[in-house]
């Protein structure tokens, strides 16, 4: 049982495996091992043949056991995977299924690694994360990428379409070449065939000099149409020709010109059902819908959440020149009780937000409370009695005051800093004052409170510095 992916150096950082496991289910240990993988380990290849990978590699995130699963279980090539070692190192990793063993024991699968170096850690082809849902996004980019076909990306607003167009283009041979990108339904009808197809000076009122469309500037390179599902049907007959022909003819113009152009489509509408509705030409759709992404919401792969919010915090921590090292865990589960509805874009507005919002260097639950009463407000006037709440109640025990602010806080600390949830124990204040050795200011940074508000715990716990 062999995978139909080729092994090469193209595809794989390596031509041997740094490792090849034996087993199934959940249960596997190391065939054999390479020197190199060894040597992370503190070790030689002979006293780790045979080792328990749940035991060598616990702690891993994503976890290699279910990634091990997952290449059996499809019998395919994953590759494109972040993973990070019970050593906090982070490293590339490709899966290939070798098939059964010969002594019929088990399933051998070879692992290739690879030093992580180019992008953040989670982050492959510019995009973030190592759910299920997104291993496969990552595993389609990679296959698409490299061919000629039309490719659809398909998903709610805010999941990220154009960066899926991105990866694709970046992945592909004409990677040296433009990317251009136009949104079908931010431009009128009169102005979308021009700003697609270019015109000639004087093909119509206001033509005052000749315009080069889209097409000709993504010309060797690839077009992103995003929302092709609103293109006018008369836009789309045009689109259709290009496509059959290769050829282009600007507005006025009396002779056709070859491109040389990929295109990509999104769409956050079924075109299936615009075809059926007689809004989207059954033609065009075969021709564009040769090869399908879909990228799942936000609410469906919330375990890429934590990844996300690392990587929006060191973007703000850029643009506005000042450092906030995390959000804690209750402000972490807080965020994926929600339900996302603007997906990505929302979670990096409400992050901004409140990074601008606040002053300590650990962002806690409390700093969103106010969103999430915005949020709670527009749900409970805008949902019928049948949908999901958007802002489901929160998961612990301590949600409700998550929500609200002490009675005692002022108004200041209020609006101006976060704090961890109400409730600080004598234990957490303790361990945060001894780290500092009774450092007041940074006990409180280290515990997400303003140094007032620690204060307060001091005096009413009764804890001496």
């Amino acid at each position: 049982m062999q995978s139909t992916s080729p092994l090469t150096i193209e595809h794989l950082p390596a031509v041997r495996p740094d490792l090849v496991a034996l087993g199934g289910g959940s249960r596997w240990r190391v065939e054999r091992c390479s020197v190199r993988l060894a040597d992370r380990f503190a070790s030689d290849p002979e006293a780790l043949r045979g080792r328990d990978l749940s035991t060598l590699f616990a702690g891993s995130q994503p976890s290699l056991v279910e990634l091990l699963r997952e290449v059996v279980e499809k019998d395919a090539l994953l590759s494109g995977v972040v993973l990070r070692l019970p050593s906090g190192e982070t490293v590339n990793l490709a899966l290939e299924p070798l098939g059964l063993s010969d002594d019929y024991s088990g399933y051998r699968v070879a692992l290739f690694l690879q030093q992580h170096e180019s992008e953040p850690p989670g982050e492959t082809f510019g995009l973030i994360g190592s759910s299920p849902a997104m291993r496969d996004v990552l595993r389609k980019i990679e296959r698409y990428g490299p061919t000629e076909a039309a490719v659809v990306v398909t998903g709610e607003t805010g999941t990220g379409k154009e960066l899926v167009a991105a990866a694709l283009h970046r992945a592909s041979e004409r990677c040296d070449g433009p990317l251009v990108a136009v949104n079908c339904a931010a431009i009128s009808s009169e102005l979308l065939e021009s700003e697609l197809f270019g015109h000639e000076k004087g093909a119509f009122t206001g033509a005052i000099r000749s315009h080069r469309g889209r097409f000709e500037r993504a010309d060797g390179g690839t077009l992103f149409l995003d929302e092709v599902g609103d293109m006018p049907a008369e836009i789309q007959a045009k689109l259709l020709r290009v496509l059959e022909t290769g050829c282009i003819e600007r507005v006025g113009a009396e002779r056709e010109q070859r491109v040389d152009v990929r295109v990509v489509c999104a769409t956050n509408v079924p075109l299936e059902q615009a075809v059926g509705e007689g809004r989207f030409r059954a033609d065009l759709y075969h021709r564009l819908a040769v090869l399908r992404i879909h990228l799942p919401p936000l609410r469906e792969r919330v375990e890429d959440i934590p990844p996300l919010v690392d990587h929006f915090l060191r973007s703000f921590s850029k643009k506005y020149r000042r450092r906030i090292e995390r959000l804690t865990p209750e402000a972490i589960s807080l965020l994926q009780a929600y339900l996302w509805p603007g997906n990505i874009r929302e979670l990096r507005n409400v992050l901004e937000r409140v990074f601008i919002e606040t002053r300590a260097e650990v962002i806690g639950a409390r700093a969103f409370a106010e969103w999430v009463r915005e949020r709670q407000a527009f749900a409970s006037g805008g949902q019928s009695r049948t949908d999901a709440p958007i802002v489901p109640p929160y998961p612990l025990p301590q949600t409700e005051r998550l929500l609200e602010a002490p009675a005692e806080l002022s108004s200041r600390d209020r609006h101006s800093h976060s704090t961890c949830p109400v409730g600080l124990t004598r234990e957490m204040i303790r361990e945060a004052l001894d780290y500092h050795r009774g450092n007041l200011s940074a006990a409180a940074r280290r515990l997400g409170v303003h140094r007032a508000t620690l204060y307060r715990y001091l005096k009413k716990l009764g804890i001496q510095r």
